[in-house]
């Protein structure tokens, strides 16, 4: 194990010599160390268990002690050809080993005479065999060595040893002490994309990509949608040449007036349908309601998406998340992401989480593409953590608002709650400030709540936000503060006749959360029944606030009345196997594991006959649902950063 992480040390500093710009530095080689050793203790523990049969223990019978020299030879053999492959590919596409190596074995006969034209492919495969060889024969000299050492049989000595030496392998392969192992995200702490990839190694940067290999795009049918994504999104129609999705939209700052600050709460599982704004007879969140007849709710926003880590993704990157294997925040090939959040460079950039980052490997995505951004997470708070997703809203609104009250600088800052989720925890300080409601099994399930716990989780959320919005108003920057309150998802479940049969049918209501705008004073209170999307968040905010910046993904201004047209929603649901394109009046599902299609009404329950009236509608909205699908599929893989 010393002797592999000895080499695997080796070449870190080699590579980092011979790509880099730089000399290596410590931390590359304590985070690089870190990864090492969870390859390496993998192979250790696996190593120890086999050797705790007496028949497989190299030091008891020769024939186990050949069979390890074959075995960890071939070890040695694979360990060779990972890193001479991870050396090759970085020379050729200047990136780590990734499992997208293998889309080259569907062209193998072409892929093959590329490598055996460019690269020396005998003298490579000749020196493998002579480092068997060379490793083989130390091993078994190796052996003879260790057998002629006096062997302790006394198990008094021999078994807190073996468990010592698993526990160490444990907490290596771990990665960390904590809550949430090592992740490939964590190299992307360093914001700096080369240092990140020297960090890793080809084992770890293979196999996180290995559940993505089959994940990417159609670039012709990307192209072939473009002019009718452009018109949409109001893209000149000549940069269909080069697939390119950016707008530029600069504001004359010339009146004086300070920079407004930003700040969006994305609240977990904020399901429209279970709010007071809605209509809600049980009234759970009297305060948002309060907050939305002064603001501009739109009461008809959707995720792309179900889930906090495909949501959060959605409203960072302005793309939604169409992956089927697992959520793009989790996929090492596309942790690059330009967003307009990062476009704020005059502003000081907060991210807040009462629990971790490490959650959904969210943090390579923030860290790596939003530069100066501060996280604060639970490890900063002074709070004491309440359950498994951290310290309690209240408490991280709290502390999230006393370091605002401290800027000098104009901010922006996200906001991420947890607490409307099982456990669904009401911290025992907040008993008596917030007092804990019971209904009806009956009332509660006309109501769209599973339980009392779910409705007091969700009252205890309305109950944060009160106390947060309370405490804001004091501080010096609420009165030129934007705040925006939008759901990271809805919840799945019917919702009655209280919303047209399609929320129910086709499962939008697992998508469908509020959307509001409150700015005391800057905004004229009002009620939008447009449809819009997580998508729109950012480039609404840097409109309103009149910030400079680039919109290169799918979202729109929602305050440009002048150029926006009627709104269209896309929505990818990986786990049921639907996509559905809605607009302001129908909606078209495409079933993917049945081959079955729908079309419809948002609007009201009558089914529309697929007759010659409707026909050009659903064949519309038909096209575009395959051109939101493309799109968003080439633009995860081609939405870099400005470097």
């Amino acid at each position: 194990m010393f002797f592999f992480l000895i080499c695997m040390s080796a070449y870190r500093i080699f590579f980092f010599e011979h790509f880099g710009s730089q000399s290596i530095s410590f931390d590359v080689l304590w985070m690089g160390l870190r990864y090492d050793a969870r390859a390496v203790s993998i192979l250790g523990l696996a190593m120890s268990l086999l050797i705790a049969l007496p028949v497989l223990n190299p030091t008891s019978y020769d024939l186990s002690g050949k069979g390890w020299t074959i075995v960890l030879t071939i070890v040695w053999l694979i360990f060779l050809f990972f890193y001479g492959a991870d050396f090759y590919y970085h020379d050729y596409l200047k990136q780590r080993l990734s499992a997208s190596v293998l889309q080259f074995l569907a062209d193998a006969n072409i892929s093959a005479g590329m490598v055996w034209e460019t690269y020396p492919v005998l003298r490579i495969m000749l020196l493998l065999i002579f480092m068997a060889g060379i490793f083989a024969f130390f091993h078994a000299q190796l052996l003879q060595k260790i057998k002629s050492f006096q062997p302790v049989t006394e198990k008094k000595k021999i078994i807190p040893a073996y468990i010592l030496f698993v526990f160490l392998m444990a907490i290596a392969a771990f990665g960390r002490i904590g809550q949430y192992p090592l992740r490939w995200s964590d190299a992307f702490l360093f914001t700096d994309d080369f240092k990140a990839s020297a960090s890793l190694n080809p084992f770890q940067s293979f196999f996180s990509t290995f559940q993505f290999r089959n994940d990417g795009f159609d670039e012709k049918l990307t192209s072939d949608g473009f002019s009718r994504m452009a018109q949409y999104l109001n893209i000149d129609p000549a940069q269909k040449n080069s697939l390119n999705y950016v707008r530029k939209h600069n504001y004359d700052r010339s009146d004086n007036q300070p920079p407004m600050n930003v700040v969006l709460v994305i609240c977990e599982s904020f399901h429209a349908p279970k709010c007071s704004a809605f209509g809600n007879s049980l009234d759970p969140t009297p305060y948002f309601k309060n907050l939305a007849d002064q603001g501009v709710l739109y009461d008809r926003c959707f995720t792309p998406a179900f889930g906090t880590a495909r949501g959060v993704w959605s409203v960072i990157t302005g793309i939604p998340d169409v992956l089927t294997t697992q959520t793009s925040s989790r996929n090492p090939l596309l942790v690059d992401q330009h967003s307009i959040f990062n476009d704020f460079k005059d502003y000081e950039k907060f991210y807040f989480l009462g629990g971790s980052t490490s959650w959904a490997n969210i943090q390579g995505v923030l860290k790596n593409n939003i530069d100066g951004l501060n996280i604060v997470e639970q490890d900063q708070f002074t709070s004491q953590r309440v359950d498994v997703w951290g310290i309690s809203d209240k408490n991280l609104f709290l502390e999230s608002n006393q370091i605002l009250s401290k800027q000098t600088k104009p901010f922006f800052a996200i906001i991420q709650t947890a607490d409307n989720h099982r456990p669904y925890t009401i911290p025992q300080e907040d008993i008596g400030a917030f007092q804990k409601k019971a209904h009806s099994a009956a009332s509660l399930s006309a109501n769209f709540f599973e339980n009392n716990e779910q409705y007091n989780a969700f009252r205890y959320m309305d109950f944060s936000i009160k106390t947060f919005m309370d405490a804001a108003r004091k501080s010096n920057y609420f009165s030129n503060t934007l705040f925006v309150f939008v759901g990271d998802h809805g919840l799945r479940g019917g919702v009655g006749s209280a919303y047209p049969k399609v929320y129910s049918e086709i499962g939008i209501s697992a998508e469908h959360v509020p959307l509001l705008f409150y700015a005391p004073g800057k905004l004229i209170p009002n009620r939008k029944h447009q449809v819009c999307t997580q998508l729109d968040v950012l480039p609404s905010i840097a409109g309103f606030v009149k910030h400079s910046h680039t919109n290169s993904t799918l979202g729109r201004n929602l305050f440009d009345t002048n150029s926006l047209k009627s709104g269209q929603v896309f929505i990818a649901d990986p786990d049921n196997g639907n996509h559905t394109l809605l607009n302001d009046s129908f909606y078209f599902t495409e079933f993917t594991r049945i081959g079955k299609y729908q079309f419809g009404s948002m609007l009201h329950d009558q089914k529309i006959p697929l007759d010659k009236r409707h026909d050009s509608i659903q064949h519309s909205l038909a096209t575009q649902l395959r051109d939101w699908q493309s799109t968003a599929r080439y633009l995860l893989f081609h939405n870099k950063k400005n470097k």
